[in-house]
């Protein structure tokens, strides 16, 4: 499980990498366009709008693979250590509940019915820039799911 979050986590900074540069590229030729050649690009705007949006999910999902984003150990301290294994166990089941409830199931629908709609500039269906949602959703589980299974071998290697 260990070397399948290695590879979706190199997976995820290439793709970030290339997102990352490809709206500073994008903005920067806004800002040269309108200030320099006096004609605003058209397209800049809503494809800065829509890379932030993959950025900012990819981002946080690679924060959640990586173990770097915010938690509360301060808790785990002041709690009996065997409640502090048993909320190891239930708070990523919980989390696999809501990730894949909201983002799997509601990005999933929330795709669906937008592939119709398209985007006023760029006339891409609006789906596309949803994607984003149950793809990092069903990753998020995944890395939910290695998570228990790690907590369960530790607990296996204290007995």
């Amino acid at each position: 499980m260990e070397k399948l979050r290695e590879v979706i986590n190199k997976i995820i900074f290439i793709i970030g990498t290339i997102l990352l540069t490809t709206i500073t590229l994008t903005v920067a030729w806004q800002v040269v366009s309108r200030y320099v050649f006096n004609e605003p690009s058209i397209f800049t705007d809503e494809l800065a709008r829509f890379l932030l949006m993959w950025i900012g999910m990819l981002g946080t999902t690679y924060a959640f693979g990586t173990k770097a984003h915010l938690s509360m150990d301060y808790l785990h301290t002041l709690l009996k250590k065997e409640t502090v294994k048993k909320i190891k166990v239930v708070l990523p089941i919980l989390g696999i509940i809501f990730i894949g409830s909201v983002m799997v199931g509601g990005g999933t629908l929330l795709t669906l019915n937008t592939m119709q709609q398209l985007s006023p500039v760029l006339y891409i269906p609006m789906g596309y820039v949803y994607l984003i949602l149950p793809i990092t959703g069903v990753i998020n589980v995944l890395y939910l799911i290695g998570y228990i299974f790690d907590e369960l071998k530790k607990e296996e290697g204290e007995k």
